[in-house]
């Protein structure tokens, strides 16, 4: 009796699925790097369309894909061209290289989307860019804004068939009205609150196949018009997911995404979701080498080009210096290839016959460097005049600023050999004598001093031989048998030699003398600790002894060297302390003499729900208990800034991930905005944090992994972090700002002939925003796009150093939003702006 009510039971449920329309978005996904058969792909899609006339498709298809299919299969390219027209098809990522966002730069971002629209309008002018959505989880906090800036109307958070690397959270029914980091709302199909996760899947949603059980929860959930999704990898053969004709699976009709939700779905919601960057459950291989090169090697590249794109503006500017666009795009494209989520996800794959994803990317991305490095040489020596110079002076130094506030920073910059017998005197663009140091070797004629820079602009100083005024020496140290002790004038730090020259003590003399080190507990400050399986237990340096060395010493800076070992593998690490520098700078080599396993256990079975390289309490960390009390966690994101509410970073299953990325920085800070310590990276990657663990930057993971693949060290582990102290809630310490300064230095040049003087073409004064990008464009009108990174929505004052004759705000198309009043006087002109924190705004400058 009761298995006849159960299948009755079955037959109602069934039969109310089959009776009501339920909604499913097919298409394909990858692309002539992510794979796209080229020789047969093209006239497939073409050949499904024409053969299954319901049939509806969306394409994430990497827009340079279409430049080979043209070339290649021509005769396929003009007829999917002219079905690209028509309701059938609809394009939903035009990003260039399909990256997952959440790892790189805002702007780079907002290139992604630049050049893969500019790309795919070149083939199909007709599409509009109406509906962002992806198979992979490349999503993050700030799209809604990027989005709506492109002209895109909606989204979808769904990614229900390759969750590898993970995927959103579950929230909402039908739609949600996705609210961005700026407070920007795009309307949003989500991954459902009851869309869970497949069982005995590592990869899917339930949403991937609209099965019964799914479209049932949907119905429970109270989804009037439920909707699936599955975009095919482009080197399938599959045709129409759920069928075709009279046999698609559960009454399923087969919709793009504009079409399901402007006529089939609700239309609109109330249910506002303001989305975070926890919001993101997702997992790389973080801590593994080649995953760790990767993420160095895309941060250098994207400070770079940024850089460049910012001098070769100050260089305009001045002398209308002018750069190849053609070798900037170059430069963009192999940064925006680095960027791929494959080149993350699957690093140690074939790209080619050659060449793994890894090694394509150091070619890339050597690429990007040498086009930035070449534009940033060839706008610094554009400078240079051809005056002559009073006899007494011998040089010039000029110093360039990329960023829209004032620096006072010590800068260090190699003299030619003519200086090695002269004493040198050097002044300001005031004639006033400015202190420095000269540090002469057989190699190298060094010069330190403190320079002030205006705000994205520039000063120059003058060399003249005379005898040289050194500052007074503020450095004092002191050294046992155990301890090793180093003060200037912002720190006095002591390390203990012996536990592996950790801190002992960090005192941090501007801070209210605060002594930022735990005293307390079972960690030391810089600790390095792994878990390593092949031996079954825990190593740290703090197990071995030290020993310390001298680096550098001069008046402006000094360097100590740490020389330890962890489970007998020699590591050392220099740390860099710089007059009136707030950041302390750390450079970490662990020089491996084998690879050795380190995470959770030896992984065997990639496809388990469970997976050692999850758990980076396991991984080698370089960690950081910190004297402060109940601290919370701020960390950044592609303009945004996170406020974590995790209780902990700590998961070891697949259905189970929690955000744990570190883009640029984390800052640990007490509730009461007391006391706070930043910790800076030189790349992407993950860290830990929770009860009975110190905060933890993941510095070393070797094991099986993704794919089975063996993430193994294959040479020493090199990476660099920072530190700084402070007061005050990240926004009030200006930690952004920080960070920025870090990322893009200060940018000296020696010359023999150059006008003494200094000039600021960009002021955001105390704004707090930041210029994410600045470049004349090749018609002659200026670019600047800022982002309020620190700011209050309050209404800001923003200086150019030059007369304008408009200022125009545009979209990220280009399109003119609105003209904007400016006011003009003494050579410079003022322009008044508000936006809300995390906003980003465009504007095209027309000089004078």
């Amino acid at each position: 009796m009761n298995k006849y009510y159960i299948a009755l039971l079955a037959g109602l449920i069934s039969t109310s699925i089959y009776a009501q329309k339920n909604y499913f978005v097919d298409g394909f996904h990858g692309g002539i790097y992510g794979h796209y058969p080229v020789e047969w792909k093209t006239q497939f899609i073409v050949d499904q369309l024409s053969n299954h006339p319901e049939w509806k498709i969306c394409l994430e298809i990497e827009p340079e894909t279409w430049d080979t299919v043209m070339v290649q299969t021509p005769e396929a390219y003009r007829e999917l061209k002219k079905m690209s027209a028509s309701e059938r098809v609809e394009f939903t990522n035009p990003t260039y290289a399909q990256p997952y966002c959440y790892n790189i730069s805002g702007e780079s971002i907002i290139r992604q989307f630049q050049y893969g629209i500019k790309k795919i309008k070149t083939h199909f002018p007709e599409v509009e860019m109406v509906t962002y959505s992806v198979e992979e989880p490349c999503f993050t906090s700030c799209l809604p804004q990027i989005l709506k800036l492109f002209g895109f109307k909606y989204a979808v958070l769904k990614c229900p068939n390759t969750c590898w690397g993970g995927y959103t959270n579950a929230y909402g029914g039908e739609l949600v009205n996705w609210i961005g980091t700026d407070g920007t709302s795009i309307l949003t199909v989500p991954r459902y609150a009851c869309e869970a996760l497949e069982e005995n899947s590592t990869w899917q949603t339930t949403a991937w196949c609209n099965s019964e059980s799914y479209l049932q929860a949907c119905r429970n959930a109270g989804i009037q018009h439920p909707v699936g999704m599955c975009f095919q990898d482009a080197g399938w053969k599959n045709g129409p997911w759920l069928g075709s004709g009279t046999s698609i699976k559960n009454n399923s009709v087969y919709v793009t995404w504009k079409d399901y939700i402007e006529n089939k779905s609700i239309g609109r919601t109330n249910d506002n979701w303001h989305f975070t960057q926890e919001d993101m459950h997702v997992n790389l291989m973080w801590g593994s080498q080649v995953l760790q090169r990767i993420a160095q090697e895309v941060r250098t590249s994207e400070n770079k080009i940024v850089m460049a794109e910012k001098m070769s503006l100050i260089a305009y500017l001045e002398n209308g210096y002018r750069y190849s666009q053609k070798e900037l795009d170059s430069g963009w494209r192999t940064l925006m290839l680095a960027q791929h989520h494959d080149s993350w996800i699957v690093p140690c794959n074939k790209l080619n016959k050659e060449r793994t994803w890894a090694e394509e990317i150091t070619l890339w991305t050597n690429n990007t460097n040498r086009v930035a490095d070449k534009i940033a040489q060839e706008a610094m020596s554009s400078f240079e005049s051809q005056h002559k110079t009073e006899k007494q002076n011998i040089g010039y130094v000029r110093i360039c600023n990329t960023l829209g506030v004032l620096r006072k920073e010590v800068v260090h910059l190699n003299l030619p050999r003519e200086y090695a017998t002269s004493d040198i005197k050097l002044y300001d663009c005031q004639k006033r004598e400015v202190a420095c140091f000269v540090d002469k070797d057989e190699e190298n004629i060094s010069l330190f001093f403190e320079a002030e820079v205006p705000p994205f602009g520039y000063s120059t100083y003058r060399i003249q031989k005379g005898k040289t005024r050194n500052p007074k020496s503020i450095v004092s140290k002191s050294k046992t048998d155990k301890e090793y002790m180093i003060e200037n004038d912002l720190y006095k730090i002591v390390f203990d030699l012996s536990k592996g020259g950790t801190i002992k003590s960090l005192i941090a003399k501007k801070e209210g003398g605060k002594d930022f080190a735990h005293q307390k507990g079972p960690f030391a400050l810089g600790e390095l600790r792994g878990y390593f399986y092949e031996a079954g237990r825990f190593y740290s340096s703090t197990e071995n002894p030290a020993r310390v060395s001298e680096v550098e010493e001069n008046p402006f800076q000094t360097k100590v060297k740490i020389e330890g070992s962890i489970a007998s593998h020699p590591y050392t690490q220099v740390i860099t302390l710089v007059r009136g520098q707030k950041r302390i700078d750390f450079d970490l080599t662990v020089h491996w003499k084998n690879n050795v396993g380190i995470g959770e256990y030896k992984e065997t079975d990639w496809v388990s729900n469970r997976r050692a390289y999850c758990d980076d309490r396991f991984k080698l960390s370089v960690l950081f208990p910190v004297d402060l009390q109940n601290p919370r966690i701020y960390k950044d994101a592609p303009f945004d800034v996170c406020e974590s509410k995790l209780e902990d970073t700590f998961f070891n299953t697949w259905d189970h991930i929690k955000h744990n990325i570190i883009l640029h920085w984390v800052d640990l800070a007490e509730q009461d905005h007391g006391h706070a310590l930043t910790l800076l990276s030189d790349h992407t990657t993950s860290y830990s944090y929770g009860r009975g663990l110190p905060l933890g930057l993941t510095a070393q993971y070797s094991g099986g992994g993704l794919w089975g693949v063996d993430y193994k060290i294959t040479a020493p582990l090199r990476l660099k972090y920072a530190l700084i102290p402070h007061q005050g809630k990240w926004d009030e310490a200006a930690t952004a700002t920080y960070s920025n300064r870090w990322n893009e230095p200060l940018l000296c040049s020696y010359t023999t002939s150059m006008p003494l003087q200094k000039r600021s073409l960009i002021d955001l004064s105390t704004s707090g925003y930041q210029i994410s990008t600045a470049y004349a464009r090749e018609d002659g009108k200026i670019l600047i796009r800022l982002f309020n990174a620190e700011g209050d929505a309050s209404l800001q004052k923003i200086t150019f150093g030059m007369s304008l004759a408009s200022v125009e705000e545009v979209d990220l198309n280009g399109d003119i939003l609105t003209q904007r009043k400016i006011l003009k006087h003494s050579g410079k002109t003022e322009l008044e702006i508000a936006m809300p924190r995390f906003g980003i705004k465009t504007f095209l400058l027309k000089a004078i």
